[in-house]
């Protein structure tokens, strides 16, 4: 699939060099290799590095990827992460990002675009790219996200802005449907 010059590929074992290359040596951040969200904080601690790194591994052999690699020019830039909100038990117990209501939705959890391709504008069209995927692919309707919306002036951190910038979202087409902390909007769109 294509969207604004972006490639999108399911991460599977055939796309999973790809996803290695975008996440660089440690793993996005931190090594986390995306599992934050999908693990305890004491087993995100415990695998930290290698042992989040395999874990990731086994999620793409599985039957449902857990996320997608963007490239441009078959060169992998980007990695999004995404999963029906009940893959995220850490999100379930989080009060800053409870469910807003009984919805079904996918929740995008993070973003990661590789170093050298950042602040190029690319994260609205890779959010619009990962929406036309799902929209093809998806049961649930609805994908939900929670960016965050720093202060005017001021710029989110790696480790802060893993989910997201408000900004992107809204160019990409979601909008607010709550706000539990003023920096943390839960955004929406329906593949409708």
């Amino acid at each position: 699939m294509s969207t604004a010059g972006l490639t999108i590929r399911p991460l599977t074992p055939d796309t999973w060099n790809d996803f290695e290359a975008v996440m660089g040596t440690n793993g996005g951040a931190r090594g986390c290799w995306c599992m934050h969200w999908r693990l305890s904080m004491q087993e995100w601690m415990a695998g930290k590095g290698n042992g989040n790194k395999a874990a990731m591994r086994r999620l793409a052999a599985g039957t449902t990827p857990p996320g997608v690699v963007a490239y441009v020019h078959d060169e992998p830039i980007a990695w999004c992460g995404f999963g029906e909100r009940s893959d995220f038990p850490r999100m379930q117990r989080s009060a800053l990002l409870k469910p807003v209501d009984d919805e079904p939705v996918i929740s995008l959890t993070c973003l990661f675009v590789k170093k050298g391709h950042r602040g190029t504008g690319r994260c609205s069209d890779l959010i619009a790219a990962v929406c036309s995927h799902l929209a093809e692919t998806a049961e649930v309707r609805t994908v939900e996200a929670y960016p965050v919306e720093p202060e005017t002036g001021r710029t989110a951190g790696a480790d802060t802005a893993m989910t997201g910038i408000a900004s992107a979202f809204r160019a990409a087409g979601f909008t607010e449907v709550a706000r539990p902390r003023s920096d943390r909007p839960v955004m929406r769109y329906s593949l409708r």
